[in-house]
Order: C-alpha cells, then structure tokens, then sequence
C-alpha cells in the first residue's frame, strides 16, 4: 500500500496494492494491523454505502461532535467524486483549512479521515457509488454541518460541478458557516 501523509495530522491518502490482469483485479481494502502499523488505532464498526445518479450530487461538510465523533475510510467503486475535508480541531496549526483529492473506481484511492473533520464530497461523473467504513455509530443527537460554499472556508467546487449547480439535499442548503461554528473538537498531534 501506498501512503501519502498530508499537512494535516492524521489525514491520510492510501492507494492499496492492485493485482489486475485480463480476468480483472484483486485488492486488499482494509487491514486492521497494517493500519495500526500506520498509526489509524480505531475499530470500524459499520460500512455505508451511497449512491449519486448525476454529475454534481454534494453531500456536506458533515460531521458528529464528541462522543459520537467518527473518524472514517472512504473510496469510491464506481465512478469519481473531488473528496474534501475541513479541519475543525480547536488548536490545529490547519484549522478552517481544506484538504482534497479526486476519488475513483479507475484510481483505488481512499482517504482516511480523523475524528475532527467536516467531509464532503461532489460527484464528477454519473452513476457514482461512493463508500466508507465509520468508527462510531450514526447519532441524530451530534450530527453537524457547515456550509459547502462557506468564504470562509474557501473550497473552490467549479470544476467539480463543471458548469452546473450543486444538486443538495434539502438540509445540506440550510448549513451554517464557519464564522458561527464553536467547535468541540480538540487537536492532539
């Protein structure tokens, strides 16, 4: 497996080992001591599945606040998506920074995200299955948000939805930004 670090503590790209040949392709998606070997000590509990029929679905910034923070491994197993995350630990040299990479079936990229961050992600092309493992149960009670298209945050999603406008679920247009966010989550390098 390949491993790249990011300025962002914690935050990691992985690309794993892919053996294809004229039949297909085989890879390892997760192993539980070559990842505690890389530092990511936490025991994924469920798997989530989604799936976006159009170019420039946008799900996000979400989160869970503490005690229900999860941290996640995401990839997607068809099509693509521009992956993003926002740091939001208190105390983090990188707070209220974005970090992205392109995600595809094609690339076998995943990304392990801390406790910590909000995540989104658009879709860039039709027909896009996207899935990740979570360390913590979802909880109604500590889910958050901020908005996609905060200036304080930054994200540049033109390219992404390449002319079109985001297609959003109705709670995903209601996000609040940055400026009015306290966060309850503390960086620990």
């Amino acid at each position: 497996m390949e491993v790249y670090k990011t300025e962002f503590s914690g935050l990691l790209v992985l690309i794993p080992r892919v053996f294809q040949d004229e039949r297909g392709f085989f890879l390892e998606s997760y192993n539980a001591a070559r990842f505690r070997e890389l530092g990511i000590d936490c025991e994924f509990i469920q798997d989530n599945h989604a799936y976006s029929k159009d170019v420039g679905v946008l799900r996000g910034f979400h989160f869970q606040t503490p005690p229900m923070a999860q941290a996640k491994l995401v990839w997607v197993t068809r099509g693509a998506v521009l992956d993003v995350v926002v740091d939001l630990r208190k105390g983090s040299p990188t707070y209220g920074r974005t970090e992205y990479a392109i995600l595809s079936a094609a690339n076998f990229k995943r990304m392990f995200i801390p406790k910590g961050f909000g995540h989104a992600y658009a879709t860039i092309m039709p027909d896009t299955e996207f899935q990740y493992k979570v360390d913590a149960p979802y909880s109604p009670a500590h889910e958050g948000g901020l908005a996609w298209n905060d200036p304080d945050i930054g994200m540049d999603w033109k390219p992404a939805l390449q002319g079109r406008e985001p297609i959003l679920s109705e709670k995903d247009r209601l996000l609040p930004g940055l400026a009015g966010f306290t966060s309850s989550f503390t960086f620990k390098d």
